[in-house]
């Protein structure tokens, strides 16, 4: 069964991960749709894995990618909880 990733986003940073992990994991199935504002929360396999409005911030692409590694192999995977600040113009 391929992997299911689902982004609820506010932040047109969505585009660029479907691209990414499409192309990494080509028989993902990935969707997006506008949400909460603010928000940048991802699902895997219906399991929220990364939640912008708990961490403020950004996952980083390497740890997105290595929980949808674990998932496509059948590995247990974790909850990302770190993050890079967003970006601030002042």
């Amino acid at each position: 069964m391929p992997v299911q990733v689902k982004v609820e986003y506010w932040y047109p940073r969505y585009r660029e991960l479907a691209r990414v992990v499409t192309q990494e994991f080509p028989e993902a199935e990935v969707s997006g749709f506008v949400g909460r504002q603010g928000s940048f929360e991802i699902e895997l396999n219906g399991q929220v894995v990364f939640s912008k409005l708990e961490t403020s911030g950004f996952p980083y692409e390497d740890d997105i990618m290595d929980v949808i590694q674990k998932a496509h192999d059948g590995k247990p995977f974790e909850k990302i909880t770190k993050s890079q600040p967003p970006c601030v113009i002042l």
